[in-house]
């Protein structure tokens, strides 16, 4: 609920546009999709046990995977962003949108959703901002979740901005973040002097149960879930640990994050060859003194977060090209990236 307030209170200079200046100041040229994508996941795989005696044959079977995306979106594309199908069909990989200044200056907007499931597992990942630059000024509002880097939080940024020549800007200010508390670890209270997990004893805690005459192990509800210490320890452990960290998690509330940020947008574009690049540093964090403030969890009151970005593509020659793209992040010691490299030959 804060996160949605906090984009709702960004947003409500433009709420108080008349009706026309609404759509052509926010709506117009904005391109709303939804689609819907879908294949095939890994092959069957066939799995041998001889444990109880005769060869016994299971098959293992994955569903297939798909994607639904919803969106819309009103940013500008940079010149090397051509648009490789004409329609959107949520599979683009739009590196330029995670810049902090846009081609050209003014209010663009980007809110998406996508559900995913991928060899089985199933995954949420959402990007909405809104962010409006200017010449001496930036803000920008964001909500964002990776569920491949499970990571998630609310970012909303006030920055200065300097202009040097027509391609490179530096810009500084602050950042504050809403985000579950990370760097909190539930399992520490269940450390042995051995750095060993008393695993046991916290399912016994969360209900489950054992019978040590028969060796069986069951549920809060009373189902065998185990008649073996290996499946046990290696199933159904796993599993405890996982509810009970995110049982735990989920009971604290969201923490802020004040922080000062500096950064810089550097965009060259020529047919022949591109260079965009963007950067975000936070070196210093406000230590509000609350219990489960990250400040808690490192080693020293201080940490390094930051953001990079880079775009770049040159044509060698009439039939050789290359290409390097990527981003990457690091906030709170958690990482999350992506990149693509090559090169294309054409014969003539």
């Amino acid at each position: 609920m804060k996160k949605l307030v906090a984009i709702a209170f960004m947003l409500l200079p433009l709420l108080a546009l008349g009706q026309s200046d609404f759509y052509k100041n926010v709506l117009r040229r904005a391109t709303f999709y939804a689609a819907a994508n879908g294949g095939n996941s890994v092959s069957d795989q066939d799995v041998f046990s001889v444990a109880t005696g005769p060869l016994t044959t299971d098959i293992v079977e994955t569903p297939f995977d798909y994607s639904l995306t919803f969106g819309v979106r009103k940013i500008a594309r940079f010149g090397y962003e051509n648009r490789a199908n004409v329609f959107y069909d949520g599979t683009e990989k739009t590196y330029g949108d995670a810049a902090t200044v846009g081609k050209y200056d003014g209010f663009e907007f980007l809110a998406e959703a996508d559900w995913r499931r991928q060899q089985g597992k199933n995954f949420l990942d959402q990007d909405y901002f809104a962010r409006y630059v200017a010449d001496s000024w930036v803000v920008k509002a964001e909500y964002l979740q990776d569920g491949f880097a499970d990571v998630r939080y609310f970012e909303a940024s006030e920055r200065g901005r300097l202009k040097i020549g027509k391609k490179l800007s530096l810009n500084a200010g602050v950042v504050q973040r809403i985000s579950e508390p990370y760097g909190y670890d539930p399992l520490q209270q269940w450390l042995l002097d051995n750095n060993q997990i008393h695993y046991t004893a916290l399912a016994l805690e969360q209900g489950y149960s054992v019978d040590v005459n028969t060796g069986e192990f069951f549920s809060p509800d009373g189902t065998m879930v185990a008649n073996d210490q290996a499946v046990w320890e290696q199933v159904i452990v796993p599993q405890v640990l996982n509810e009970y960290v995110s049982e735990k998690r989920s009971e604290l509330q969201s923490q802020w994050l004040y922080s000062a940020v500096i950064g810089f947008d550097f965009y060259h574009y020529e047919k022949d060859f591109w260079l965009h690049s963007w950067g975000n540093v936070m070196p210093y964090h406000l230590d509000t003194g609350d219990e489960y403030s990250y400040h808690n969890f490192v080693n020293s009151s201080q940490w390094v977060d930051l953001g990079f970005g880079l775009v770049f593509g040159t044509k060698l020659t009439k039939s050789l090209g290359a290409f390097a793209e990527g981003k990457y992040n690091r906030y709170w010691n958690r990482e999350w990236h992506d990149f693509s490299v090559g090169l294309n030959y054409i014969l003539l």
